[in-house]
């Protein structure tokens, strides 16, 4: 018994051993050591610390090079860039699940994941497809039918999906695969979902995109670099290597951090305007009047700071103050996506999601914190920044029989006739 108690993971409790042993044994999944091998020869010398932390920067620097040139690349390869990442994720989730579980017996496991994989972003941005090109589905014919039955044909893709799960039901075997269809329908709401709300960010103009995601990446590498060279006081059991000198030296950094790059990038149309389908160049456009977010304003500066900087007013953009809102959720509450992820491989005695980075682990390793903050700033942006988008009502307007719209638009003349608006117009 006391063997068999000190082998389970942290909180493990009898029940959970004997559900593993029901679903097929062990949860652990192996790992190997994946760094390349001209790395491997090149920090030989070192020890295992300073190698890691060689290992990690050097890739890390890759893949910021690499997140420049997708943003140079513009709108339409970052789109297709997060739906790679999103495929990647869910894989790697679902191949957790596959191993740990061995699941190898059951029916139709994998095909019916991809396949509700497909239904659920069919649905979604089937949806986007209709908000933002709108011209373009009015235009053709099939398009116009898909878009207008569009939740009825996403539901009927998901029933048949449905229907083929009960039938693939197998005796013996009902347990573990309740057990995966919720498996792959948590993981369809943390990938999807998410990913969704990060393309709709980026609709929304690429600086809502860059800052949140570099914030993040900000305070993920400071919070790594104040750990490693100050940390002494752990900060969580989940992620022992955590301490409480990274998670403030990673606050700090990030805030300065999110409030320059705020203000380099505010000065350019290509980051502040809404990304928008040009329907004569069947292109996306990034190109309109900076709306007065990105419009340089002056603040006086508090009582108590003048005497300690000597200035009265100071010039900036008002995006400048909302990205110390974003960078502050984005080093205070973007970590813990990435404490639940720890605590998500403890639980299955993993170290990583998958091998696919070398000193990083997999995709989902990395953007487990920025699942989180694309929430955050899609109800950010909902809440504080987007009015009524007047492009949307008129297109919705244009959809309606001409005795609708002829309602409409004569309840709006008398509108703005018992307001003086009209007449003040007229008589211009």
């Amino acid at each position: 018994q006391e063997s068999e108690s000190e082998n389970r993971l942290d909180g493990e409790t009898a029940s959970d051993s004997e559900s593993r042993s029901e679903f097929g044994g062990s949860s652990a999944v192996p790992t190997s050591d994946d760094t390349p091998e001209v790395l491997n020869r090149a920090l030989s010398n070192l020890s295992s610390r300073w190698k890691n932390w060689w290992v990690r920067g050097i890739l890390t620097l890759a893949m910021i090079t690499f997140f420049f040139i997708i943003i140079y690349l513009g709108p339409m390869v970052l789109m297709t860039i997060v739906m790679c990442v999103q495929i990647k994720c869910f894989h790697e989730i679902i191949t957790i699940g596959y191993n740990v579980y061995h699941s190898y017996d059951l029916p139709w496991f994998r095909t019916l994941s991809w396949y509700f994989l497909l239904c659920v972003n069919y649905f979604f941005y089937g949806e986007t497809v209709t908000d933002y090109f709108f011209t373009l589905v009015q235009r053709e014919e099939p398009l116009r039918i898909l878009s207008k039955y569009h939740r009825f044909i996403s539901f009927a893709l998901y029933l048949t999906g449905f229907c083929m799960f009960v039938l693939s039901l197998v005796k013996k075997h009902y347990r573990l695969q309740f057990y995966m269809f919720g498996w792959t329908h948590v993981t369809l709401l943390i990938v999807v979902t998410q990913s969704h709300l990060i393309i709709h960010n980026l609709f929304e103009g690429m600086i809502w995109f860059i800052v949140p995601i570099s914030c993040v990446i900000c305070n993920d590498i400071m919070a790594y670099m104040f750990g490693f060279f100050f940390g002494r006081t752990p900060l969580i059991k989940l992620s022992p290597k955590k301490t409480w000198e990274g998670f403030i030296g990673g606050f700090f950094s990030t805030v300065l951090f999110g409030w320059l790059l705020s203000y380099v990038m505010s000065g350019y149309r290509c980051f502040t305007c809404p990304v928008e389908f040009n329907n004569d160049t069947n292109s996306f456009t990034v190109d309109c009047e900076p709306s007065e977010l990105f419009q340089l304003q002056e603040y006086n500066i508090p009582l108590v700071l003048q005497s300690v900087v000597d200035w009265k007013t100071v010039r900036m953009y008002p995006f400048q103050i909302h990205s110390i809102a974003l960078s502050t959720f984005a080093s205070l509450i973007g970590p813990f996506g990435g404490f639940f992820a720890s605590g998500f491989k403890r639980a299955f005695k993993i170290k990583d999601f998958a091998n696919t980075i070398p000193g990083h682990g997999g995709i989902m390793d990395r953007f487990d914190c920025q699942y989180l903050m694309a929430t955050f700033v899609n109800v950010y942006i909902a809440s504080f920044i987007r009015g009524p988008n007047p492009s949307k009502l008129i297109q919705q307007f244009l959809t309606l029989r001409p005795d609708q719209q002829l309602h409409i638009f004569n309840t709006l003349k008398a509108h703005l006739v018992d307001r003086g608006i009209l007449g003040s117009l007229e008589d211009a």
